[in-house]
C-alpha cells in the first residue's frame, strides 16, 4: 500500500537526516578538536651553510595553487582539507594555504560554509573575536549542519576562554536541533567547568553507554570529554578512556599531548616517550617529550632541549610565540626559569583558561615564589566553583 506523500517525504527526510548526521558527526570532530592545536614550530635559522647544502628536507605535500577554486564548494572542500591536514600532522603551512586561499574570495560571495572555516583558521591562530564575528553572523542567518558546525564551534571558543554561560547556551541550542552524545559532551564540559564535575561526568558516561548506535566520531568525541572530565576528578579512567580515543585516531594530537601530560603527572615518563616518538617538530609534544627525557636522564635529552631552545629563540625573534603555553612549560620544567614561565603563563591565561592554562599558571607562581600574582586567577576559579584536581591544592 502506497503511503501518504506527507509521510513518505518525512520518512524520506527523517532517513536522509540519520545519513547526514553520521557525516556532520565526523565533520564536527574535525573542526572543533582544539583551539590551541598542536602545530610544528619552525627550525632554526642558521646563516652558516655552503651554497649546496639541504637546509631542510620539507613532507612531501601536494598543493595545486596553479588554479584557485572558481566556485565556494570548490574552496570549501580545498580548506577543509588543508586543515584536516593541519590538524593530523601538526603542521603549519596547511593553516597557511588555508588562508592563502581564502582571504581573497570576495565577501559578497562567502557561504555560511566558508564562514565557518575561516572562523575556524581564526580560532587556530587565536583571534578569537574575529571568530565569534563569523560564527554568530552562521547562528543568527543560517540553518543546517553549517549553523549546527558554528553552535559547536562557538561553544568550543568560549569554553576555552572561560565565557561558560555563553558556552552553555551554545551548547544548549546544539543539544535543541542535533541531540546526542555532542550536545551532551558540550554541556557536560560546561557543568565539570562551573562546580557540577561529578554530575556532568556521571550524566556523561550514562549517556555514552545508552548510545550504542551512535557515530563513531560521536562516541570518540565523548570519550575524549570522559576523559578530561576524569582527569579533573582525579580518576584514573582518564587514561583508558584516551588510549581508546588515539587507539581508533591516533592522529588526534590533542588528545595524545593530554595522555602524555597525564603519565608526567602520574610520574609515569616511560609511557611518554612512545607517545611522543616521530612527533618531535609538533611543539607540545616535543616539550613534553624534553621532560620525560629529563626524568628519565635519557641520553637524548640535550639535544632535543637545545633543538627547543632554538626553536623557540628564532620563534621570539620572530614575535610569532603564539603557543605561549608550550614555552612557559619549557621554562618551568625544562628550563627551571619559574619567573619566566610565569610571564609568559599570565599573557596566555589572558586569552586561553582551559585546565592546563590554569593549572601552569599557579604551578609557575608557586615556584617563582609570586603567588600574590595568581590571586586573581584563584578568584576568578571561586566564582565559577571550579575545582580541579590538576590545580596545585585542589580536591575535587
Amino acid at each position: 500500500m502506497r503511503k501518504p506523500t506527507a509521510i513518505c517525504s518525512i520518512s524520506k527526510r527523517w532517513e536522509r537526516w540519520r545519513v547526514s548526521r553520521r557525516r556532520l558527526s565526523a565533520f564536527l570532530i574535525l573542526m572543533v578538536l582544539s583551539t590551541e592545536p598542536a602545530f610544528a614550530g619552525p627550525s632554526p635559522i642558521n646563516p652558516d651553510f655552503a651554497d649546496t647544502a639541504i637546509l631542510a628536507q620539507l613532507p612531501n605535500v601536494r598543493v595545486n595553487t596553479a588554479q584557485p577554486p572558481s566556485s565556494p564548494e570548490a574552496l570549501a572542500s580545498q580548506v577543509h582539507e588543508y586543515i584536516r591536514q593541519a590538524r593530523s600532522t601538526g603542521d603549519p603551512r596547511f593553516i597557511g594555504y588555508a588562508e592563502g586561499i581564502l582571504s581573497p574570495w570576495p565577501e559578497n560571495r562567502m557561504t555560511d560554509e566558508l564562514r565557518v572555516l575561516r572562523a575556524t583558521l581564526y580560532q587556530s591562530q587565536h583571534k578569537f573575536d574575529k571568530a565569534r564575528t563569523d560564527l554568530r553572523t552562521v547562528i543568527q542567518q543560517g540553518y543546517g549542519p553549517q549553523r549546527l558546525q558554528a553552535l559547536l564551534t562557538l561553544a568550543n571558543v568560549q569554553t576555552v576562554q572561560g565565557r561558560y554561560d555563553q558556552a552553555r547556551t551554545a551548547c544548549q541550542q546544539l543539544q535543541q536541533a542535533m541531540p546526542g552524545l555532542i550536545s551532551q559532551s558540550c554541556l557536560a564540559l560546561v557543568d565539570a567547568r562551573t562546580g557540577q564535575a561529578r554530575e556532568a561526568y556521571q550524566t556523561l558516561l550514562a549517556g555514552y553507554r545508552q548510545a550504542r548506535g551512535a557515530a563513531t566520531s560521536e562516541q570518540l568525541w565523548a570519550l575524549g570529554t570522559l576523559g578530561d572530565l576524569a582527569d579533573q576528578l582525579d580518576n584514573d579512567k582518564a587514561e583508558q578512556y584516551w588510549r581508546e580515543v588515539l587507539l581508533s585516531n591516533p592522529d588526534d594530537l590533542y588528545i595524545r599531548a593530554e595522555l602524555a601530560d597525564w603519565y608526567l603527572r602520574h610520574h609515569r615518563a616511560q609511557p611518554v616517550l612512545a607517545l611522543t616518538r616521530g612527533y618531535e617538530k609538533v611543539d607540545s609534544l616535543a616539550v613534553l617529550r624534553a621532560i620525560a627525557m629529563r626524568r628519565l636522564d635519557h641520553p637524548d635529552a640535550p639535544t632535543l632541549v637545545q633543538r627547543l631552545r632554538e626553536r623557540f629563540s628564532e620563534a621570539r625573534w620572530r614575535g610569532s610565540m603564539l603557543h605561549k603555553r608550550d614555552y612557559a612549560r619549557f621554562q618551568l620544567h625544562v628550563e627551571n626559569d619559574p619567573e619566566l614561565a610565569l610571564e609568559f603563563a599570565l599573557a596566555n591565561w589572558k586569552t586561553q583558561r582551559e585546565p592546563p592554562d590554569t593549572r601552569l599558571l599557579l604551578l609557575a607562581a608557586r615556584e617563582a615564589g609570586q603567588t600574590e600574582r595568581s590571586r586573581p586567577v584563584r578568584q576568578w576559579l571561586a566564582s565559577h566553583h571550579q575545582t580541579d584536581a590538576r590545580y596545585p591544592g585542589d580536591t575535587p
